[in-house]
């Protein structure tokens, strides 16, 4: 099923994010996974493109686990070292498949530098795929405007560029103040951009994860999370259970809010997508 018709039809959805191992031998685990959180009947799941996109074959993989369970998976496609050429492979084998979902990412920039030149934008990759049969085409989006960005309204600028060019839904970074993403969404509608967006939310469940989730996105982190991680940075099963409850509260809230659409970060862990399932059960039932 394309994902933009499961984000119009009104009701609250929650999905969730895995990604595949970096070699070979880690499928079954990973697969593992992936079918267990499927267990839980997310509306759709995303498998990332692996280690610095250099792992198709394993995201496709992953991708036919989830869809063998009956859980809708959307593919991560990466262009930042992807030729022209594979990105057609990569397609053809998704058309071959089934998979019919695509999350169009530019891509970290490797770490040697070496980069593919065929596309330098999200929003190039965007219309290849559109020229190479029907795919729904989702993209990323950042609440606090990419780290790379020179201000707020180039990125948001870069987001129109990326909508126009055939997106059908969006999925933002994470974020840890909804405020950030009420005011994203607000400047959003402004500037004429009416797809779908599902909010992305990280529970973070290891005082480690911190600098680096800050790192990868930009992230500003509230001073009441902040003194969190610092309470319970000796006891794993506290900050765990802190982490669960900061990620439950903040989906109560945005779904009160009228925000339905929630991506779930989940870090391959199954218990911590099943606890937040789990406290969200009664309220995942409330006619929208």
């Amino acid at each position: 099923m394309r994902i933009s018709e499961i984000l119009s039809d009104g009701r609250i959805h929650i999905s969730c994010e895995v990604f595949p191992p970096k070699k070979f031998d880690g499928i079954a685990q990973a697969t593992r996974v992936a079918q267990e959180i499927a267990g839980l009947q997310p509306s759709f799941m995303s498998v990332t493109y692996g280690a610095s996109g250099s792992t198709p074959g394993h995201t496709l993989a992953v991708a036919k686990a989830v869809r063998d369970t009956g859980v809708t998976p959307l593919c991560h496609l990466t262009c930042v070292q992807s030729s022209r050429s594979h990105v057609q492979q990569v397609l053809r084998e998704m058309q071959e498949n089934g998979l019919e979902n695509v999350l169009a990412l530019r891509g970290d920039l490797p770490r040697d530098g070496c980069i593919q030149t065929d596309f330098t934008y999200a929003s190039e990759l965007i219309s290849f795929i559109h020229s190479q049969g029907s795919f729904c085409v989702g993209a990323a989006c950042y609440p606090e405007a990419h780290p790379e960005s020179a201000s707020r309204q180039a990125d948001m600028d870069n987001l129109r560029r990326k909508v126009d060019a055939g997106v059908d839904f969006l999925t933002t970074q994470m974020f840890f103040d909804n405020g950030l993403l009420y005011n994203f969404l607000y400047r959003a509608q402004r500037a004429g951009i009416r797809v779908p967006v599902c909010a992305g939310i990280m529970p973070i469940c290891d005082p480690k994860q911190v600098a680096r989730a800050v790192k990868l996105s930009g992230s500003i982190m509230p001073p009441r999370f902040a003194a969190i991680a610092d309470r319970f940075a000796n006891a794993p099963a506290a900050m765990t259970q802190a982490g669960i409850a900061f990620a439950t509260e903040q989906i109560v809230d945005l779904i009160a809010n009228g925000v339905t659409n929630i991506h779930l970060y989940t870090m391959n862990k199954p218990w911590i997508a099943r606890a937040i399932m789990e406290n969200l059960s009664e309220i995942l039932r409330v006619d929208t």
